[in-house]
């Protein structure tokens, strides 16, 4: 199981944005390959037009910085992995994630609040 995804993030007027490129992938693996597959065609807003595009890769090697000249412009969105926590296929994270309330107080890490019934 699993359920990972590929985002973006720039800013955007006075705040920043995220956007989701993709979602529920299966594995690290996978999300990682549509992130690589993105790099040298993803534009943050359909209407630039590209003159030329710089790639930095984190030190991590599982988010990069792009570095996109437009004609009246220059974009700087970061590309990245996330994984749904409540999805990890580490038993572990997913059960700290769907703690109940009143035990959530007591867990360590982070929880996703799921609506009832889901």
């Amino acid at each position: 199981m699993g359920n990972w995804a590929v985002i973006s993030q720039y800013e955007y007027g006075d705040g920043y944005v995220t956007a989701f490129i993709c979602r529920g992938r299966e594995t690290k693996a996978h999300a990682l390959e549509e992130l690589r597959a993105v790099l040298h065609t993803y534009l943050p807003r359909k209407s630039i037009v590209e003159q030329w595009r710089q790639v930095y890769r984190f030190a991590d090697q599982e988010s990069y910085l792009l570095v996109i000249k437009g004609r009246a412009s220059k974009w700087e969105c970061t590309l990245r992995i996330a994984e749904l926590i409540s999805d990890s296929a580490d038993p572990a994270v997913a059960e700290r994630a769907q703690m109940e309330d009143g035990a959530a107080e007591v867990a360590d890490g982070p929880q996703d609040r799921l609506p009832p019934g889901d």
